[in-house]
């Protein structure tokens, strides 16, 4: 509004300096000029009012879109908070499972690992056993190879054979 005014101001200086330079012949000031500018000045009073109208939708509008940017920052940030629980409850989540399947999994293994112990010490109790065993056969084979050794040299010798017999060995 303001502006409108000062651009008819600077027309009309300049529209008159400019006539006054061309060297035209100033004419007086007649009552049809005043007329015409009482009836600009009413027109500039309607701009005017026009103008003040338009600052004031002008105002109304940029209040509205001050109140829309603050609705939208609000819902923006209620919608980051959404997610930011969202991801809090996704990864606590994931955190529980994961701490389950650990606990399950070294309560599952436990009575395994306990019986793999039961049967490492069976393995080496079998493991001497088995030592043991094959020393007496060891044994046994020489015993026999000595019980096979008096049969033959009881055929020959009469007083080794009634000694077996007695024993039970022949």
């Amino acid at each position: 509004m303001k502006g409108v005014i000062a651009a008819l101001v600077l027309l009309m200086f300049f529209s008159t300096a400019a006539m006054a330079a061309s060297g035209v012949r100033e004419t007086p000031f007649t009552l049809d000029d005043r007329d015409r500018l009482i009836r600009l000045d009413v027109r500039m009073d309607a701009i005017e009012k026009r103008m003040d109208g338009l600052e004031k939708r002008m105002d109304g509008l940029e209040r509205r879109m001050d109140t829309l940017k603050s609705d939208v920052d609000k819902r923006f940030d209620q919608m980051m908070t959404f997610m930011l629980w969202g991801f809090g409850i996704l990864f606590g989540g994931m955190g529980v499972l994961m701490t389950t399947v650990i606990w399950d999994r070294r309560t599952a293994l436990a009575p395994v690992i306990r019986k793999n112990d039961e049967y490492d010490k069976r393995l080496l109790t079998l493991e001497r056993l088995s030592e043991e065993t094959l020393s007496r056969l060891k044994e046994d084979k020489q015993e026999v190879k000595i019980i096979q050794a008096l049969r033959e040299a009881a055929v020959k010798d009469l007083g080794i054979a009634e000694a077996l017999r007695h024993a039970g060995l022949l």
